[in-house]
């Protein structure tokens, strides 16, 4: 998953209460980061077609077992990421490849169909309010980047673009879902990150998270 500049600006886009659910075997996506996708199953293909024909918005949630092959409601986590999708791209071995950016956390209230693809009402997940002049917070950003920047220079490899933006960024949601998105993470431990609504909280275990990769 690469982070790249930001496309998408979340607060102008219109959440629809419903959407098409695309399941992912081995990976999350955050909000505002650009991912490709590869699409084979005939499920997720529909997926992608319904949101190309309406709003391009698609909803993006890990399978809780990746092997599961025809994935339904019980298998699929509650909290995903709504995602715009920016390209699309047909193979000749009848799978598809797209590209899209994360806009904002949401949580499945209820699946609303299963076939041809899964669809779910959902309800979007704002991050919680923080004091901008809090102590804690400023002190939590300058530990994040300079552990990235330290990671960085034992040999993580990071993309230059994303040293660039997290140096940046202050708001501390935004900093985790960029580290989180750049880290060799389980999809258990990404999904964690994903579900940690408290934007503090979420760059606190983000920050355990690169401690953790560097001590590796």
């Amino acid at each position: 998953m690469s982070a790249a500049q930001e496309v998408v600006a979340d607060a102008e886009l219109r959440i629809p209460a419903e959407l098409p659910v695309l399941p992912l075997r081995d990976m999350v996506v955050f909000p505002f980061i650009i991912a490709p996708l590869s699409v084979a199953r005939e499920l997720s293909i529909q997926a992608v077609d319904r949101a190309l024909s309406e709003n391009r918005m698609i909803l993006l949630v890990a399978q809780r077992d990746k092997d599961e092959e025809d994935p339904s409601s019980g298998d699929l986590h509650e909290i995903g990421t709504v995602a715009v999708i920016m390209r699309m791209l047909k193979l000749p071995d009848e799978r598809i490849r797209v590209l899209v950016q994360g806009v904002c956390r949401a949580r499945v209230r209820e699946f609303t169909a299963l076939r041809p693809h899964l669809t779910a009402k959902i309800e979007r997940i704002a991050d919680h309010a923080f004091d901008g002049a809090s102590i804690e917070k400023e002190a939590l950003v300058r530990a994040v980047k300079r552990a990235l920047e330290r990671a960085s220079s034992l040999g993580k490899s990071l993309p230059s673009e994303v040293l660039v933006i997290a140096s940046n960024l202050e708001d501390p949601g935004r900093l985790a879902d960029l580290v989180a998105s750049n880290l060799e993470l389980k999809v258990d431990e990404a999904q964690e990150v994903l579900e940690i609504i408290d934007p503090v909280e979420r760059l606190k275990r983000v920050h355990d998270l690169v401690q953790k990769e560097m001590s590796l």
